[in-house]
This record gives structure tokens, sequence and C-alpha cells, in this order.
């Protein structure tokens, strides 16, 4: 582990634009998405069912629960629109290179 509970999670390399990513890190399950010119990591399980966002499409900064619809705010994990009315964790991201470094310590 690195500083402030910081992994390599993935390359840059690895991730394609609006193409989420599902990676394990210290045992929970994430999602990492490359949209917008920015890199997002996101808890991986759908809040509503319990199903994996990273199966989801990418849209304008949100993942869509493919199962029943619900969409997620990739900055804040906030959902916008049902079934899903609790958030999903998003956690920091740094970029170190061609290193995508994520804390699932802290949550953002």
């Amino acid at each position: 582990m690195s500083e402030e509970g910081f992994v390599k999670a993935a390359s840059l390399s690895e991730l394609e634009e609006d193409t989420p990513l599902r990676v394990e890190l210290g045992g929970v399950p994430v999602s990492l998405v490359r949209t917008e010119g920015e890199v997002f990591a996101i808890n991986d399980i759908c809040s509503h069912a319990n199903v994996s966002l990273s199966e989801g499409e990418v849209d304008e900064c949100s993942i869509e629960c493919w199962l029943h619809g619900s969409r997620f705010d990739l900055r804040t994990g906030k959902p916008s629109g049902l079934p899903a009315t609790r958030p999903v964790p998003v956690y920091p991201v740094k970029i170190e290179g061609d290193d995508v470094l994520v804390s699932v310590t802290q949550e953002s």
C-alpha cells in the first residue's frame, strides 16, 4: 500500500473511454471508468440489486445498472433514477504516470 491507502488498480492504457473495468481492491469490487478526460472509481455493486455496475453503460459522467436502469453519478455515487434510492460509494483516484491509483479505505 502506498500513501493514504492508495493502491494500483490498473494502467491508464487498460481503460477504454466509456467502458467500465471491474477490479477488486482489498476485497472491494470497484468499477473504474474513464470518461470526459477523467478516471472515476465507484463501488461495482448496485445499491438496489446485487448486480455489477461495470456491466452497464456509461453516459455523461454516469453509469447505468443494466438490470433495472438506475443511473449513478460517477462523481458522487448518487442515483439519478429509480428504482435505486441509495448512493453507492465512490473512491478517490490519483494518476501517477500510467498507473491508476485508488483508495478504497477513503470514501468520498
